[in-house]
């Protein structure tokens, strides 16, 4: 009768144990989903299709101006042309965020073409976006690296982003941030906001 007793108490210390474990791979493995949602990992979500629709990220700014923030947006799928992508995902971006972001490109801003080079995108941009930018390097800043950091991260492909407006060379939107020569993303300017 006594080893009866004893085991009943073991028993249940496993059973215990084994359910306490099993909760805690369930809370970690959310939380490791949370996480990488919320911080991906800088490779593209999708690849370039034929039809239906595509989910791209677009790098707004937060409302707190504590940097880029990731919306995602479906558009319509692409033909195979990686220019033709990345021209439909730079549209979405000039229209601005749908939530409660903050637009990086000031209203009516165009892309009058984008096209590749290795693994360089050349994005000309129209006169409007220059014109009416917020003065300042912060709106600069913001601008160029909503767009550098949009193309990178759909389209990995893609290394470099090299801006010239109204077809020819720039060496600066409004005086703060030189692009003279192509520039690479830097997903660092990313706000860490819930």
């Amino acid at each position: 009768m006594k080893n009866k007793a004893h085991k009943k108490p073991a028993n249940a210390k496993t059973l215990l144990l084994a359910a306490f474990l099993t909760a805690a791979l369930i809370l970690g493995a959310l939380m490791a989903q949370k996480y990488l949602a919320r911080h991906g990992t800088g490779t593209a979500p999708v690849a370039p299709r034929q039809a239906g629709t595509v989910s791209v990220s677009l790098f707004f700014a937060a409302p707190d101006a504590s940097g880029l923030v990731r919306e995602s947006r479906e558009i319509g799928a692409c033909a195979s042309d990686l220019s033709a992508c990345v021209s439909s995902t730079l549209e979405e971006l000039a229209n601005g965020p749908l939530g409660d972001l903050s637009p990086t490109l000031p209203p009516g801003s165009t892309f009058r073409s984008v096209h590749t080079q290795g693994d360089t995108a050349i994005v000309d941009i129209g006169k409007e976006l220059a014109e009416n930018l917020p003065k300042g390097s912060s709106a600069e800043m913001t601008a160029v690296y909503s767009i550098v950091n949009t193309i990178s991260y759909n389209f990995p492909a893609i290394k470099r982003v090299k801006f010239l407006l109204e077809g020819r060379d720039i060496t600066t939107l409004g005086g703060h941030l030189k692009l003279d020569k192509p520039l690479e993303p830097d997903f660092r300017l990313e706000s860490r906001r819930g």
